[in-house]
């Protein structure tokens, strides 16, 4: 009940923002838009690119745009409050306190994701919808798989930013690790343009690195790539980069806290 107290703070707590939430949906669907035109001119060059037609690429601006905040794919969220806690020094506070720190701070994060994803994810798709051809799921399974893969990509998002934050306990400021780590998650997971284009080898990484999982594989999966056991496989592969990098959260917190000096105290 704790965590759900926790989340369901993070949820009112993103509520408050509401002229942000306007203008960043109004910023979302610019960008849409933008992302739309450029892609139908690329598939219209090449009109089976990836393997993705016209609307399907226009599809995967748009499932982007919906999971850009959602995942936090550049940073922000519960994870840069850790970040500033842990460069204050009150981070000492947290470490007094009878819960776990990484399922507290999961527990905010869901919580902020829900509702950019019901707010900053659903009101861009709706522009979408009505602007151009967008597919829609082909099966309730499909659909389901959506659902299922997003608190998947969230938990691999939170994971990585968890570890990027915690590098605040030996540089003090996490800055500059959060910026290249946005920089790795544009473009590693899709966001930027589908891995599917990715040439060779690049593509072979890309597609094996967690970041794959926050919008390319969600994406994928709304579009009907990923059926029957490869649908599963998706998941799994989602789910596996979930546990492998929470257990690195737990490795790191246990390394920085074991002899933590805060403030010269």
């Amino acid at each position: 009940m704790l965590h759900v107290a926790v989340a369901s703070r993070a949820f009112r707590r993103y509520s408050t923002y509401r002229a942000a939430t306007v203008a960043g949906v109004f910023t979302n669907s610019v960008f849409g838009v933008i992302y739309s035109f450029a892609y139908l001119a690329l598939w219209r060059a090449n009109p089976d690119a990836g393997g993705y037609d016209a609307v399907d690429a226009v599809t995967f601006v748009w499932l982007g745009q919906a999971l850009l905040m959602t995942v936090a794919l550049w940073g922000g969220g519960a994870t840069d409050d850790l970040a500033e806690r842990i460069r204050t020094g009150d981070v000492a506070i947290d470490l007094y306190r009878p819960v776990d720190l990484v399922g507290w701070y999961l527990a905010s994060d869901l919580g902020r994701a829900a509702y950019h994803f019901l707010i900053r994810g659903l009101a861009p798709t709706v522009v979408g919808l009505l602007l151009f051809d967008i597919a829609l799921p082909d099966s309730p399974v499909a659909a389901l798989g959506f659902v299922l893969s997003i608190p998947l990509a969230v938990v691999v998002s939170f994971a990585i930013r968890f570890l990027v934050a915690s590098t605040a306990f030996w540089l003090l400021d996490a800055s500059g690790p959060r910026i290249l780590t946005g920089a790795l998650a544009i473009f590693f997971s899709g966001m930027s343009l589908p891995l599917v284009l990715f040439p060779g080898w690049l593509g072979t990484l890309a597609e094996a690195l967690p970041f794959s999982a926050m919008i390319q594989v969600p994406n994928d999966i709304w579009l009907g790539r990923h059926t029957g056991i490869d649908l599963v496989g998706a998941l799994a592969f989602q789910a596996g980069w979930a546990v492998v990098l929470l257990l690195a959260c737990r490795f790191v917190l246990a390394l920085a806290t074991r002899k933590l000096v805060v403030q010269g105290g």
